[in-house]
């Protein structure tokens, strides 16, 4: 049992997009696409039970992780500080299960669903280790909890984005980037990467330009992907408009 949670891992190498990984990636998906039966299911005291296993799932899940790195010496400020994207919407997205605030919805559809879909495709911060150790699988439920809980809150509990939720989520974090920046050159930290790409692991930014110019292809990426995922109800609303329309023209026609 102490292999799982050692710190150094002697086992066999991750493989990406390898038969345990595609597992992992499969199951977080199967979850997800279930939300489509159970919303017809799930009466509201069943929904509010749901939302209180996420939330507290999600906090242990984390908590665990600041444990584990403190046991064996590894917790600093230059690491471990919440302060990553998806660590800041981990703790936030809690409190949103628990209040259902729109405002930290509109960070979790964006940004958590939008980071933990590249975490779960490309985990480098666990890449060093692989199933069924501790640290990969803390990083894979927290990042596929993520996902479900932006996908829950969106087809369960009826939530959604708005072009407006588009450009404030847009416009706060790259305010929040460059509070970061300047945060990493003041510690000595990388979080959220844009001091240098991560070393010794492979990630998308390994495709992107040398450092500081991927930070701006970061920007029209972080953009592109904010689009995709605002899609579907941009179609939803085009084709609500469609359907008013010829009943528009009908009324005044009459």
């Amino acid at each position: 049992m102490e292999k799982y949670f050692a710190l150094v891992y002697e086992g066999t190498p991750f493989e990406l997009f390898g038969a345990a990984h595609l597992t992992a990636i499969a199951i977080i998906a199967l979850c997800c696409f279930s939300y489509l039966y159970f919303r017809k299911v799930w009466s509201e005291k069943d929904r509010q039970i749901i939302r209180w296993i996420f939330a507290i799932a999600i906090v242990v899940n984390e908590s665990a992780l600041h444990v584990w790195s403190a046991y064996w010496g590894i917790w600093n400020i230059q690491t471990m500080l919440p302060l990553h994207v998806c660590s800041v919407i981990i703790w936030a997205s809690a409190y949103m299960l628990v209040t259902k605030n729109y405002t930290i919805y509109e960070l979790t559809y964006f940004l958590g669903l939008g980071g933990a879909i590249q975490a779960v495709l490309t985990p480098a911060d666990a890449a060093a280790y692989n199933f069924p150790h501790f640290r990969i699988m803390q990083t894979f439920i927290a990042h596929g909890l993520l996902i479900n809980i932006a996908i829950y809150m969106t087809v369960v509990e009826g939530f959604r984005p708005t072009l407006q939720s588009f450009k404030r989520v847009f416009i706060w974090t790259n305010l929040y980037m460059l509070v970061i920046f300047f945060l990493n050159l003041a510690i000595g930290s990388n979080y959220l990467f844009v001091a240098y790409k991560p070393q010794n692991i492979p990630t998308l930014l390994d495709m992107l330009s040398p450092w500081p110019w991927y930070i701006f292809e970061l920007e029209a990426i972080g953009f592109a992907i904010f689009f995709v995922l605002y899609i579907p109800f941009l179609i939803k609303d085009w084709r609500a408009s469609q359907k008013q329309s010829p009943a528009q023209s009908q009324r005044l026609n009459s």
